[in-house]
């Protein structure tokens, strides 16, 4: 499917079907049934799980109907935009519902479903309509839709399930997060000790995120496994310098998910690179915009979502969408460092990125939807062959937190974006080799630094249902290199070269 300047389509997450939670009062018993969708298998979820009444409900869980939609005709792309930004934001207002009334519907259990889910589900089934039709007036009308609308209450795992939050980490294929169970009480016990917690157990106001999202760097073993470079490996690199966000760029929006729409983020991010990126920008804007690197042939947009301290100060944006508005509160924190690298591929060479490629890289929706997408990697300079995925790391005085981004590295040699923005992009195989069909094109490796106080005393912006939690962690970037500086890039890294 081939894209224009101002057709794009929206962030695509796995889908999990959750039905309503059932809530029980006086000493009664909280139940969720939480089935797996098509993308997800059903043998890896219970058909239902049992707290306590005391258990207190944290947050609202949907399904992801970006994730189920068929291909989007290119004549319907803008209309579906706007109806799933336009969902994200009825999540928004039907969370803030929740969280102002979290103590109402404690005692009366019936208010949930009255005053928060089933409205939102109304809301959902009329979207989801005014999707079917839009794709239906230029293609097959989607059927089984209606089946997404209906949303749950849920608790956060790791303030009511335990020991079964570490050991989740544990069971993660990426082999990032081994050690964690060691290390997760360690994590919670120091932010106690040394005065930092802040009120963690609240977290943001309640929205998170909470001591258990933490964990002692030292605690966690080396878990980092260097890919083995292969007769022809593309060995060079190229690195392109663009600042530190020192001009203090933010905005709420994404121009990648929800093109048109303002705060279709709902938390702010970062920019680096190109400065006319809002949501409103087309491929001309951008091509035609100012840029923070310092190699001005590169116009490529790099953003994510900005990490704030929970120290009680409040940020300018208190008040503001993105800020405040949506549950994100703290000082914003200019990285100390970040550092932009292109690579090679372990068994051949990389062929130039088409101008305009766009790739999301994790899932910030990933603490409802799932860890299927989710691409976050926590550390700490000194530390960072150990790579956390769900838990922010403590670092030991000295040392730095560091957030990393690996793209993905494969290209389908046809599409610069897909209607769930993952499809025409891939991440290589474990033989370093591309599926097939896709080609090698050099990989995106960021790395963001942060010299912040130790303990658990800070978080990345994030959709107000998600809590504010590692796993959300996300990177975007728009291809805007011109074809002459991209041709650089691909004879570096190809010819074993480091280039600046």
């Amino acid at each position: 499917m081939g894209r224009t300047s101002r057709k794009r389509s929206t962030l695509a997450n796995r889908a999990i079907v959750a039905s309503a939670a059932l809530i029980l009062g006086g000493g009664g018993l909280i139940a969720v049934n939480v089935y797996a969708s098509a993308g997800e298998g059903s043998s890896g979820s219970p058909p239902g799980r049992t707290w306590n009444a005391g258990t207190q409900m944290s947050t609202i869980d949907c399904p992801d109907v970006g994730n189920e939609l068929p291909d989007v005709p290119d004549q319907a792309r803008w209309e579906v935009d706007r109806e799933l930004a336009a969902m994200d934001t009825q999540i928004t207002d039907a969370y803030r519902q929740f969280a102002d009334r979290k103590d109402e519907i404690s005692r009366d259990p019936g208010l949930a479903e009255n005053a928060v889910l089933g409205p939102l589900k109304a809301r959902r089934t009329a979207s989801i309509d005014r999707i079917a039709t839009a794709v239906g007036r230029n293609a097959d009308r989607p059927g089984g839709l209606d089946g997404l609308a209906p949303c749950s209450l849920r608790a956060d795992d790791s303030n009511d399930m335990g020991d079964q939050g570490s050991d989740q980490g544990q069971g993660q294929d990426d082999g990032q997060n081994n050690g964690q169970d060691g290390g997760q009480d360690d994590g919670a016990d120091q932010g106690g000790d040394n005065g930092q917690d802040q009120g963690q157990d609240q977290g943001q106001q309640g929205n998170g995120p909470e001591a258990s999202d933490f964990v002692d760097i030292q605690s966690v073993q080396p878990n980092v496994d260097r890919p083995r470079q292969r007769r022809g490996a593309s060995r060079g690199t190229f690195t392109t310098d663009c600042g530190r966000n020192e001009n203090g760029k933010f905005n709420p929006d994404n121009v990648i998910v929800a093109p048109g729409v303002s705060n279709g983020a709902h938390h702010m991010h970062d920019y680096v690179g190109n400065q006319a990126n809002d949501a409103f920008a087309s491929d001309d804007d951008l091509a035609n915009g100012d840029t923070s690197c310092r190699n001005q042939g590169d116009k490529s947009t790099y953003y994510w979502p900005v990490l704030r301290l929970q120290n009680g100060t409040a940020e300018n944006d208190a008040g503001a969408d993105g800020g405040g508005k949506d549950q994100n509160i703290g000082e914003i924190q200019t990285p100390s460092q970040v550092t932009l690298k292109f690579v090679g591929n372990p068994t051949g060479k990389v062929t130039a990125m088409p101008r305009f490629l766009r790739i999301i890289t994790g899932d910030a929706k990933a603490f409802t939807n799932g860890d299927a997408n989710a691409n976050a990697s926590w550390s700490c300079t000194g530390f960072e062959d150990r790579q956390l995925k769900d838990k922010y790391p403590i670092c030991p005085d000295g040392s730095q937190v560091v957030r990393s981004f690996a793209f993905q590295s494969c290209w389908d040699g046809q599409n610069t974006d897909s209607a769930n923005h993952r499809t025409h992009v891939a991440f290589a195989q474990d033989n370093g080799r591309c599926p097939n069909g896709f080609r090698a094109v050099p990989q995106l490796v960021q790395r963001i630094v942060y010299d912040v106080p130790p303990g658990p005393g800070f978080a990345v912006d994030s959709f107000p249902e998600q809590l504010h939690k590692p796993v959300t962690d996300h990177g975007d970037f728009i291809n805007v290199f011109d074809d002459n500086l991209m041709k650089k890039v691909v004879s570096c890294i190809n010819g074993g070269r480091k280039c600046r």
